[in-house]
């Protein structure tokens, strides 16, 4: 894990500021003499920026993404719980004048004005959005020295990352690699994450200043994910039980309650919330004087679109829209009972289009 920090005033896209940003990241591999082979991977909701531990089959040895041929970059994002600058960050000291042990907050999440230096920001972190995330990328990229990206990808949320960045900076994207990801979050995506922060919400203990608040909201709100995540199929296929005596303790219950109980050891409650609120902002049109076709036919590059076939969180229409919009994209369909986690779950698949595409393109 490496650590970029800036100590530069970061603006944010919904107003206030971090006084300073701190970038977590890895890479592999080394750039080449004319840093042409750079391929920069964004991750999705809950990932960090090991991707060749979570991609098998797309980033690593003897895959399209591999480190003997290209410089692999993967940042992580703002607000998340894995290094980045989020809600257990811990507040520098911008004092307030007449109160030396106070430390100003600006745009706090809960209003409130001041927090303990050296106590991290919990619940009162603020509002990000997709490109607040890219725009730290962005200066991740100055700082690397990196001119020109020869490949932009990301699945899910990572998705949502690329298409804006490839917006921001046009000129310094060579090709866009997408799977399972949309240009605008969609209505049926904000009601599930809404769904979501009312689970945590409804944990009593979820605005209390501790890295550990909130567990039971964050299980819930992981239980209500994992719905979408799947889908009817797969759920039936892998966690009906055949006890047809059964009253209680079915396996679909303990799949749920496990996986529940998985997040909580690994993520953080006040980082879920931010960043499904950042999800829910994610338009390509915002701000942009057009409407979201134009903006689509705007983006050039050649691009693979990848979509699951089960997937109903950002179902095959949303991919088949943007092959439509955009007029350089390839769209490739995976059949897979894995729902939404099929862009992880199918790395192989992927690996063996994406390669194709690279090699074609």
């Amino acid at each position: 894990m490496n650590y970029f920090t800036s100590n530069q005033p970061f603006l944010l896209e919904g107003g206030g500021a971090l006084p300073a940003v701190t970038v977590a990241y890895h890479t592999y591999g080394r750039l080449n003499a004319d840093k042409s082979n750079v391929v920069w991977v964004c991750h999705a909701l809950t990932a960090n920026s090991d991707v060749a531990g979570w991609w098998p089959g797309v980033v690593g040895a003897e895959t399209p993404i591999d480190p003997e041929k290209y410089f692999i970059v993967c940042a992580n994002i703002l607000g998340s719980c894995y290094g980045s600058s989020g809600p257990l960050t811990e507040m520098p000291g911008n004092r307030i004048p007449g109160e030396p042990g106070r430390a100003a907050v600006s745009g706090s999440g809960d209003g409130a004005d001041s927090v303990e230096p050296g106590e991290p920001y919990y619940s009162r972190f603020p509002q990000l959005t997709i490109r607040d995330m890219v725009r730290a990328h962005i200066l991740l990229r100055e700082h690397l020295g990196i001119e020109k990206i020869y490949l932009l990808m990301g699945g899910s949320m990572g998705g949502y990352q690329a298409l804006e960045w490839c917006v921001m900076e046009k000129d310094l994207i060579g090709k866009l690699f997408l799977i399972a990801t949309s240009p605008a979050e969609s209505a049926w995506g904000i009601a599930i994450h809404t769904a979501q922060r009312l689970a945590i919400e409804a944990d009593c203990s979820w605005r209390d200043f501790r890295p550990d608040a909130g567990a039971k909201g964050l299980k819930a709100a992981r239980a209500i994910g994992m719905l979408t995540y799947r889908n009817y199929n797969i759920m039936v296929q892998k966690q009906t039980d055949h006890d047809s005596e059964k009253l209680d303790g079915f396996k679909a219950s303990s799949y749920i309650n496990h996986q529940g109980d998985k997040l909580v050891e690994r993520f953080n409650v006040f980082s879920y919330w931010i960043l499904t609120k950042a999800l829910d902002s994610h338009n390509l049109a915002r701000g942009r004087g057009g409407d979201l076709n134009s903006v689509l036919k705007s983006i050039t590059q050649e691009t693979l679109l990848i979509g699951v076939t089960s997937d109903i969180l950002c179902p095959l229409a949303e991919q088949r829209h943007m092959a439509e919009q955009m007029p350089n994209a390839t769209l490739k369909e995976i059949d897979s009972v894995f729902g939404h986690d099929g862009f992880i779950v199918e790395g192989k698949k992927i690996g063996v289009l994406l390669g194709e595409w690279m090699m074609g393109s």
